[in-house]
């Protein structure tokens, strides 16, 4: 019994000992020798895991045996070692070194945030890893962008129906249309929705990024520079390409939720990242998540006085409206952020195939649903609901429409990448599409009075693409690159007509239906090819060159080159880069053949239907619009870059966008007052009071500067300090010509007028400052963000000439703590906006510069502005923001709490 308790005894002594034995050492810059904090290091096939602290140390508690562990970074090659514990501990310091992966254009070479902008390469990239995007706290990708990149932009509306799907987003006040997403490399597919609101983005659309789950992305590139010759259509402002987690080291789970300062719009979401690896090469990375945001409101008090008034209002009696008011402030209206529900799915996976060459996929779905209202209809707005919606015995009070838009989105990708005899060959087959349907309820179809129904289909959008590539490139000699590819695209997009009770006669209250001569299916498609070489002159001096050409089944063909340039000198410390290159923008399907009829808020009219004729109808044939070409774009980047240490880089980068036939939805167009022109008898003749349409109306000219300054382990107390200050100031966004149909010209009307030219140039910040901190103090993580918005303005329809609206440059501070409760348990607090900087604006007179801020809470007539203030808020229903939408939310401060937790 003795022999077998000394035998029990020994046994646990040397489990104890071999449980104690631990893998211990430093992570370096290879080049620098800086220590790199963050670095992930895990032991392959297994769950054990850790990453670097702030002086590069780690320590894996693993016992005896033989392990394979890989250190890797974002930006730096990975590196495996094949670790042996015996009898005593291990101690195993790695360097990495910086990578050298190029995705075509958009090289990847680069650190983490302290340093996200590439100093030695002759385009200007910005690169953001997952745990920055995190870091502010926001709940969609775009949002996070918005408070990391200073020349991204993304719109807040107070509008809540088919544009909740999507907010307008841009880099460099180019629109949406003009930025191309890749995943992986990819093309992504536009989304189906079209912005026709009087808002930033009016007339354009983009691809969904908000749909992309952010605990799928491993980083994410953006080329600020043209890059058409690369990528062909879209790319005039500049690239992002998301690239997605691919080798599988560990697995997590992450509990988000939140809520707003006021108690509302309360956020929930779970995701889980997970995946395997197979052998050296083989993985799978797979992404779910579950979202859901509550309704967030912040609507205005409304002027008894501006309803009651029959220009501004309704014309109704002023102790009427003052009676119901005084029941409902607000005049029971609803704006703000909208209750959204979602749902993503994400897979990435590569297998190698034989001894060169690789297997690779990636998928992604997204379903997401919105549920918003439309302005309410009070009871002297609307005197009656034929008692469709108000319960028997019950007064009627008006009712409000409901709005509910469900969104599909998918993309896939499938590809097989070979490398031999120093050629590297990508093949590959993508496709995406994104479909869009919308319902409205508790509503009726006055037209129809008690026979209508309360519950629409009004119909909905779909979008489909199907892109083929192949890419081969080799380094023919030390000093020249050769690569050339092409492509094939065919796009469609779809119309669906609503059900009848939605678009007969008024059609459904808040959202009339599509009609069946307004939808059908259009298809294009188009096929291109590229050749690029590149040539170091010296190591220190390379040129690069890449000419595109393509061939559209709907207007024919487009050439585009692009030259770049860069040079190094004193010890690689300052680089000079350059480039220029022409591009192009094929017009959208959705510009070339939608046409509808929407409710929409007109300043002093209220919320009146408009129509958009197609470029291809008869009547924009009668109007003498002719049929959309592409866009033509020339684009000039100049920079320098400076790294004088090396925790130390500045980059400058000066830009310049010359856009030529700029495709706008142009103003609205109505007849003149004495009705004899030509113009007046084609709008007679159609039976047209109104109407707009899309036109090759514009040249513009953009240009501005973007600087990033990066300081990194700034020792402060017994933690290190990165601070990083990055800025975009725009110099000149303008128009310089218009292109008017000649028709409309002779009638002394035009196409574009004070309020396109606010929304298109100045609605977006005229500069855009990031300051952040990221101070590290044993292993808990603190970052504080101040973003700097510059002022916007806005001329909405009715202010006369010399009246603009600006909203006033804010600074937005953002706290983010980060708290390891163990070596698999992170615990992460934001605040968003804690001083609760709500977005302000004023009256601005053209002439004297003089500014009027408007009292909101003191709404009377004898105020100064009380007309053009409910002119363009709804008689205070969007006094926070106007109609069009600020720089940044409404809501206030939010605070954000989540939990990872690795497995």
């Amino acid at each position: 019994m003795s022999k077998q308790l000394l035998l029990f005894v020994a046994c646990l002594f040397m489990t104890v000992t071999s449980m104690a034995q631990t893998l211990k050492g430093v992570v370096k810059d290879a080049k620098t020798n800086a220590p790199m904090q963050g670095v992930t290091v895990a032991v392959v096939g297994k769950t054990q895991g850790t990453a670097t602290g702030a002086g590069g140390e780690y320590l894996l508690k693993l016992g005896k045996g033989t392990f394979q562990v890989r250190y890797s970074f974002v930006g730096y090659a990975s590196v495996e070692k094949t670790i042996t514990i015996a009898s005593s501990d291990v101690v195993e310091n790695v360097s990495l070194d910086a990578s050298s992966d190029q995705l075509s254009e958009v090289v990847v070479v680069g650190s983490r945030s302290s340093q996200r902008t590439i100093t030695d390469t002759p385009l200007p990239i910005d690169i953001l890893s997952a745990q920055e995007l995190k870091s502010t706290g926001q709940t969609s990708f775009d949002k996070a962008l918005q408070y990391r990149v200073p020349s991204f932009n993304t719109v807040n509306t107070p509008v809540n129906d088919a544009t909740s799907l999507l907010d307008p987003y841009e880099i460099r006040n180019m629109g949406p249309s003009r930025t191309l997403i890749l995943i992986n490399g990819k093309r992504k597919n536009t989304s189906s929705l079209m912005y026709i609101q009087t808002s930033p983005g009016r007339g354009e659309s983009g691809a969904d990024i908000s749909a992309i789950p952010q605990q799928a992305i491993k980083r994410v590139e953006i080329l600020r520079d043209g890059a058409s010759a690369q990528y062909g259509s879209d790319a005039i402002a500049g690239v992002m390409n998301i690239i997605l987690k691919d080798k599988f080291e560990y697995g997590s789970a992450t509990l988000n939720t939140g809520i707003t300062h006021k108690g509302d719009g309360q956020h929930i979401s779970f995701a889980v990242n997970n995946g395997a690896s197979f052998g050296e090469k083989g993985y799978v990375n797979y992404t779910v998540e579950f979202t859901r945001t509550a309704l967030a409101n912040r609507p205005g008090l409304v002027s008894a006085e501006a309803e009651a008034d029959g220009d501004l209002g309704f014309g109704a009696p002023l102790a009427t409206v003052k009676s119901f008011l005084a029941q409902k402030p607000d005049a029971g209206n609803i704006n703000g952020q909208p209750e959204n529900t979602a749902a993503k799915f994400l897979i990435n996976a590569g297998f190698p195939v034989g001894e060169y060459s690789q297997l690779y996929f990636n998928a992604a779905y997204v379903y997401k649903k919105v549920n918003s209202f439309a302005n309410y209809r009070t009871p002297y707005w609307r005197t009656t609901d034929d008692g469709l919606l108000t319960p028997a015995g019950q007064t009627y009070m008006g009712y409000v429409p409901t709005f509910q838009g469900d969104l599909n989105d998918y993309n896939g990708t499938i590809g097989l990448k070979t490398t031999k005899n120093g050629w590297m060959t990508d093949l590959s087959f993508t496709t995406g599409g994104n479909k869009q349907v919308y319902t409205v309820s508790n509503s009726r179809n006055r037209s129809l009075g008690k026979n209508s129904p309360i519950y629409f289909k009004p119909g909905g959008y779909e979008f489909v693409h199907n892109v083929g590539n192949i890419d081969v490139s080799k380094q023919l000699t030390d000093k020249l690159s050769f690569a050339f590819g092409s492509e094939f695209r065919a796009e469609t997009f779809t119309v669906t007509a609503g059900d009848t009770s939605s678009y007969v006669g008024t059609g459904a209250d808040s959202f009339p239906g599509i009609t069946p001569n307004n939808a059908g299916s259009n298809t294009r498609f188009n096929f291109g090819g590229y050749i690029d070489l590149g040539y170091d002159i010296t190591k220190d001096f390379l040129i690069n060159g890449t000419l595109r050409t393509e061939r559209y089944s709907d207007f024919g063909n487009a050439t585009v080159y692009k030259l770049s340039s860069r040079y190094k000198f004193n010890d690689d410390k300052i680089t000079l880069r350059g480039s220029f290159s022409t591009g192009f923008r094929a017009p959208l399907l959705h510009q070339i053949y939608q046409q509808l009829a929407q409710a929409s808020f007109v300043p002093g009219k209220g919320i009146q239907t408009k129509g958009i004729v197609n470029n291809v109808s008869p009547q924009a044939f009668a109007l003498g619009v002719p049929k959309l070409t592409p866009e033509k774009s020339t684009n000039l980047t100049l920079g320098i870059g400076f790294k004088p240490s090396k925790d130390l880089s500045i980059t400058v980068d000066y830009y310049k966008i010359d856009v030529n036939d700029r495709i706008v939805l142009g103003s609205e167009i109505s007849g003149t007052a004495s009705g004899t022109t030509a113009l007046d008898k084609i709008l007679n003749s159609n039976g047209i009071v109104a109407v707009s349409f899309f036109a090759n109306a514009l040249n513009t000219t953009t240009s501005g500067l973007d600087f990033v300054i990066s300081q990194r382990n700034v020792a402060l107390g017994n933690g290190k300090l990165n601070v990083n200050l990055a800025g975009n100031y725009t110099l000149e966004n303008k128009y310089t010509s218009v292109n008017n149909p000649k028709l409309i010209a002779d009638a002394g009307k035009s196409v574009f007028d004070r309020t396109q030219d606010a929304l298109l140039f100045s609605s977006r910040p005229k500069y855009k400052f990031i300051l952040g901190l990221d101070y590290t103090l044993n292993g808990i993580n603190f970052n504080l963000n101040n973003t700097l918005f510059g002022p916007t303005r806005f001329h909405q329809s009715g202010l006369g000439s010399n009246l603009d609206t600006e909203f006033v440059p804010a600074v937005l501070t953002d706290l983010s703590v980060s708290l390891p409760l163990s070596s698999a348990v992170t615990f992460t607090l934001n605040a968003n906006n804690i001083l609760n900087v709500i977005p302000k604006w004023d009256f601005v007179n053209v002439s004297t510069g003089e500014r009027t801020r408007f009292d909101a809470n003191n709404n009377v007539p004898t105020a100064k502005y009380w007309a053009e203030y409910n002119l363009i808020t709804f008689n205070g229903r969007y006094s926070n923001v106007t109609y069009d939408g600020s720089q940044f939310s409404q809501l206030g401060t939010t605070f954000q709490a989540s939990l990872n937790v690795k497995f």
